[in-house]
């Protein structure tokens, strides 16, 4: 078998180049002399005897021979990348890291039971929490830059194992207006007040889930922003009812007496990086938050607020 001209060194300059914008882009991202990638480009054109890129203005642009092969070596490249991964694993036994990500709606007093229960069977492993919102999830999943992650959606080509559902209540202030009506409200109702929505970290295609369309609307980056808002009579919102039990016992928030609709429950999944050998640590996790996520809310202790847990 003939033995390759280029090297995955090159496909992955090529690479830079393309996704950077251009040469010096690609130079500072991959800490090298510009002269270095354009020469290694050059190199890499002559070793295949095919234009690769060419030069649009002060722009560097794949020519369609470059653009087929492009894609053709992204793929090569990240299969390396998992050889490079599996090995170490092999070589380890076991993972440094685990990279979770969950929604910020999923109760966070799971996750804390499972951490803690998988501390000490960790042999040291960190695991790196990150919170993101709506399609957020599915985003970061995608980019390959989590291990495990916990979503309200169903993200088409992953297998998920289904977990709890998690109620969402519509609520407002005791003497907002919603409240004022003393009647069952419908969506017509809704429509012309204010409603609080939180703002989805998805980058590429963020959704409007749960808002009703209604001209007044405030976005905010989190839910327990959202909550402050409400609580101080700014509007009405569909808000876990995990994270309000404390605000719905005190008076400070009221559930609204919606004729339809008044809560969802929308179920969530947990996913595993699929690109990527699943380790001992990881599986461990996996089987912890599974385990803490069928029990019940009441039987678990009060939490604070979670945001990353990265044990030295």
């Amino acid at each position: 078998m003939k033995a390759p001209r280029v090297t995955l060194d090159q496909w992955r300059t090529l690479q830079a180049v393309v996704d950077h914008g251009g040469f010096a882009q690609a130079a500072e991202a991959l800490h090298r002399s510009q002269s270095s990638v354009s020469y290694t480009v050059a190199r890499m054109q002559d070793q295949l005897g095919v234009p690769l890129l060419r030069i649009d203005g002060r722009k560097a642009v794949l020519t369609e021979a470059g653009g087929v092969l492009l894609r053709r070596s992204r793929q090569l490249v990240k299969q390396a990348a998992q050889l490079e991964d599996l090995a170490h694993h092999m070589e380890q036994g076991w993972e440094a890291e685990v990279r979770l990500v969950v929604d910020a709606a999923y109760p966070n007093t799971r996750l804390v039971r499972a951490l803690t229960e998988f501390m000490p069977q960790s042999r040291g492993c960190r695991v790196r929490l990150r919170e993101e919102v709506l399609s957020g999830v599915e985003e970061v999943l995608q980019e390959g830059v989590a291990d495990v992650a916990i979503s309200g959606f169903s993200i088409p080509g992953y297998l998920g194992t289904e977990m709890s559902a998690v109620e969402f209540v519509a609520v407002a202030q005791p003497e907002h207006a919603l409240h004022r009506l003393n009647r069952p409200l419908n969506f017509q109702d809704l429509e012309s007040q204010l409603q609080v929505v939180i703002r989805d970290s998805g980058r590429s295609q963020p959704r409007d889930v749960g808002w009703l369309g209604a001209e007044q609307r405030w976005t905010v980056g989190s839910l327990a922003t959202a909550a402050t808002f409400v609580g101080n009579g700014l509007g009405f919102a569909w808000l876990p009812r995990h994270l309000i039990v404390r605000e719905l016992a005190e008076g400070v928030l009221k559930a609204l007496p919606m004729e339809q609709g008044g809560s969802r429950h929308p179920t969530f999944y947990l996913y595993a990086n699929k690109d990527k050998p699943m380790g001992p640590a990881t599986q461990i996790l996996i089987d912890l938050l599974r385990k803490f996520d069928v029990a019940p809310l009441h039987e678990l202790p009060p939490t604070l607020p979670l945001h990353v847990v990265e044990p030295a």
